[in-house]
């Protein structure tokens, strides 16, 4: 392991965000998920979730569209959604879908700068009624053509930069997030891989 690789693995844990988080509940395309992953890792999110109800666990992602981005994310998968809002309310004091309903609020809206999970749908059908109905609101992206959604990735591209642009205005980033421990467990993986 060369100085240069360390000092890398170093900088990007520093700005590791163990605040906001994704959930994928039912995305069926791995290429999806993979997308989703690649934005994660790039603005710096520790963690995502993948929530599947209706197939069962995915066993790889989309190399191509993630640019292995998965190696340096923590990737929990779910069968039960019970199970998974338990774990995410621990961390996470906003849980938020993205759902076009009269009471959805803005993307803009969103306080980014408290602990936040955002969920996304599956491709056909957006987020369930169950996982909505265990939120804590809705929020959609404010758009002004004929057609009001967007591809998965594309949203949750869109959503997270702006969260990005929050946090790092919020001053997020100056200052580390993970705890000693945990960045220790982390840099010894990646040390691995």
């Amino acid at each position: 392991m060369t100085p240069e690789r360390i000092q890398r693995f170093t900088q990007v844990l520093d700005k590791r965000q163990n605040d906001l988080t994704v959930v994928l509940e039912n995305v069926s395309d791995p290429h999806n998920i993979s997308a989703v992953m690649r934005t994660c890792d790039a603005i710096g999110i520790k963690e995502i979730s993948v929530l599947n109800t209706r197939i069962g666990p995915h066993k790889k992602w989309g190399i191509k569209s993630s640019s292995s981005a998965a190696k340096w994310l923590t990737i929990q998968q779910y069968s039960d959604p019970i199970e998974c809002f338990r774990i995410l309310r621990k961390k996470y004091e906003l849980i938020l879908t993205t759902h076009l309903s009269s009471d959805a609020m803005s993307m803009y809206d969103i306080d980014f700068t408290r602990p936040v999970a955002l969920i996304f749908g599956n491709e056909h059908d957006g987020v369930s009624e169950e996982i909505r109905q265990l939120a804590d609101g809705n929020f959609a992206i404010p758009q002004v053509g004929m057609i009001r959604s967007l591809n998965i990735s594309v949203a949750c591209a869109v959503t997270l930069y702006e969260a990005f642009r929050r946090k790092h205005s919020a001053r997020h980033y100056d200052t580390v997030k993970l705890a000693p421990e945990e960045y220790d467990k982390l840099l010894k993986e990646w040390e691995e891989k």
